[in-house]
């Protein structure tokens, strides 16, 4: 993985070195500052190769900027980006393009090799993940892909499944320490799979269109499952229904993965009562299991046992004698 920050260059040559060395030579955009203001510039980023994709993560201080056609011209992309808006939101304009806003949490896509401008809303500057997938690593080949101007995703049922399927990826390339696992390569695919069916290049339905959302439905059940660990009412037919397809389907989503629905639920809770037992030395640990969905402290002392080969209060004397 590769991370920089201004904090390596002069303040009176940061902004400077961020326009020619990383917007020109990384992302092949020109960016703009007014000269007073370069001084309090501040920028850092991380790109992380996937496979044939890269993921970026971008922080930065208010600046513009612009795609051009010399810009595309010195620099062919042809690739997709999927872009996820972290910061406060951002404006998206180009030649031949609608203007639009993206607020926080929301996501655009768009061809490298569109021009477009694009600013931050307000004074707090950037913060966005971009997915970077090059054409020809796409199971798709269609010509369309290459006039994807800039557009905001529009369809509110896909927005938790990309979101879901973006914090997988980072925290998959995170712990793979640099290597590129079948998990990260289908969750690529997966997210510019998603990217083509908003635009109606992929079908939802085809081959692709089915491997993408099943994919995006699997990372955004698990992510409910930790999101509603505390809920009593925490099932299969409960988090079906918050994913909107059938309880057979949510199984089936579940059958190719290692671990089942249920196993799933305890290896969440499990993992919420290690960190408690790290973290609140002090509490009780029925309270602790009880916080953590166990319907009794037995049944939570089972599994514990089975899983880790130790009771509970064993594990917490370690931790605290670790410290």
């Amino acid at each position: 993985m590769y991370r920089w920050c201004t904090d390596d260059v002069e303040p009176h040559h940061r902004f400077d070195y961020w326009r020619e060395v990383r917007s020109k030579g990384l992302f092949g955009v020109t960016a703009e500052l007014a000269r007073e203001r370069r001084d309090d510039f501040h920028g850092e980023l991380s790109l992380r190769q996937i496979g044939r994709g890269a993921l970026v993560e971008l922080k930065a201080s208010y600046y513009t900027v612009e795609r051009s056609p010399a810009d595309i011209a010195d620099a062919p992309g042809d690739s997709i980006c999927v872009y996820q808006q972290l910061g406060s939101g951002g404006w998206f304009g180009g030649m031949r393009a609608s203007d639009f806003a993206i607020a926080h949490g929301s996501f655009a896509t768009s061809h490298t090799d569109q021009p477009y401008r694009t600013a931050p809303l307000g004074v707090g500057g950037f913060h966005l993940r971009i997915l970077k997938i090059p054409v020809s690593g796409l199971a798709t080949q269609d010509q369309r892909i290459r006039e994807l101007v800039p557009r905001r995703f529009d369809d509110p049922g896909l927005a938790p499944l990309l979101g879901a399927c973006f914090a997988d990826l980072a925290e998959a390339a995170a712990a793979e320490n640099g290597t590129t696992s079948p998990v990260q390569e289908s969750l690529v695919q997966a997210l510019g799979h998603l990217a083509l069916i908003e635009r109606g290049i992929v079908r939802p339905g085809s081959r692709r269109g089915q491997a993408a959302l099943r994919t995006a439905r699997f990372a955004h059940a698990r992510r409910l499952i930790a999101q509603h660990l505390l809920d009593p009412d925490l099932a299969p037919a409960m988090v079906a229904d918050l994913l909107g397809v059938s309880v057979r389907h949510l199984h089936i989503l579940f059958e190719s993965a290692a671990k089942s629905f249920s196993q799933t639920v305890t290896d969440e809770r499990l993992k919420q009562s290690r960190r408690l037992l790290r973290e609140a030395p002090d509490r009780l640990i029925a309270e602790i299991a009880t916080s953590c969905g166990f319907d009794s402290l037995a049944t939570y002392y089972r599994v514990f046992n089975a899983a880790y080969g130790m009771a509970p209060g064993d594990f917490r004397a370690r931790a605290v004698a670790e410290r």
